[in-house]
């Protein structure tokens, strides 16, 4: 059974820093590209970021880039996502994807229940 399971979530002040991880389980992990998205209330899920299965590439959405590093240990089946400067607009629940490096989320067809990131000002 396939699964992804994220954990490191919170309610922190703005200005502070999270790491979000995400357990991979059930298929070899290590050949898909992994992702991360957002859904904050009353808005669309949207991408974050996204790291290669070799880890070589990266790419991350305009409004995190410079805040969010997606990192990957494929030995341990882990991806993580390590945020600094946290702001009350990155307030969302978080969610770990896996299948083809893409910013789309339709490209990634395995998916965890995310995670919540609470920031308060």
């Amino acid at each position: 059974q396939v699964q992804l399971v994220e954990s490191g979530g919170g309610s922190v002040q703005a200005g502070d820093s999270l790491r979000l991880s995400c357990a991979a389980s059930g298929r070899t992990f290590s050949n898909d590209a992994m992702a991360w998205f957002r859904q904050a209330p009353g808005k669309e899920r949207e991408f974050v970021a996204s790291i290669s299965w070799s880890g070589t590439n990266t790419y991350y959405a305009d409004s995190v880039k410079g805040r969010f590093t997606i990192s990957r240990n494929n030995r341990e089946n882990m991806v993580y996502l390590q945020i600094y400067s946290l702001k009350p607009e990155d307030t969302a629940v978080y969610y770990c994807a896996a299948g083809l490096y893409s910013d789309l989320s339709d490209r990634y067809p395995y998916w965890g229940q995310g995670t919540q990131v609470t920031v308060s000002s």
